[in-house]
């Protein structure tokens, strides 16, 4: 009755990608940074096979062959592709020593933020 009503049923199939949240122990570099600085989750990584009602076996890259496989579904995220983040190669222009010069498309939004004694002008550029 006053059981957590947020609590949802996690299906995956197999062949579908998830992320798989990671949380790095204290001196220890398996998922390569340290600190504030180190990755929350790993992937996107597919799904090999379904082991229990929870447990799923995932296709691990080559760098985590010490990683047992099989992980519980309260430790990934669905994975989302969105391809918009990614940049084509033949739109940029690239210079010999492989830099770029970045061009203003359009101001999106302007905002002025106003503190005791100073004025600060944020722009949002495309």
């Amino acid at each position: 009755m006053y059981a957590d009503q947020k609590v949802r049923d996690l299906e995956f199939g197999v062949g579908e990608q998830v992320l798989l949240k990671i949380s790095p122990m204290k001196g220890v570099m398996r998922f390569r940074k340290r600190g504030k600085s180190s990755l929350r989750y790993l992937g996107p990584i597919e799904i090999l096979r379904r082991v229990g009602d929870v447990a799923y076996e995932l296709a691990l890259p080559p760098g985590l062959s010490g990683v047992h496989p099989v992980f519980h579904v309260s430790v990934w995220k669905k994975y989302h592709y969105d391809g918009s983040y990614i940049v084509r190669w033949d739109s940029v222009l690239l210079n010999e020593n492989l830099t770029y010069e970045k061009e203003m498309i359009a101001i999106l939004d302007r905002q002025v933020w106003k503190l005791r004694s100073k004025k600060i002008t944020s722009v949002k550029v495309q």
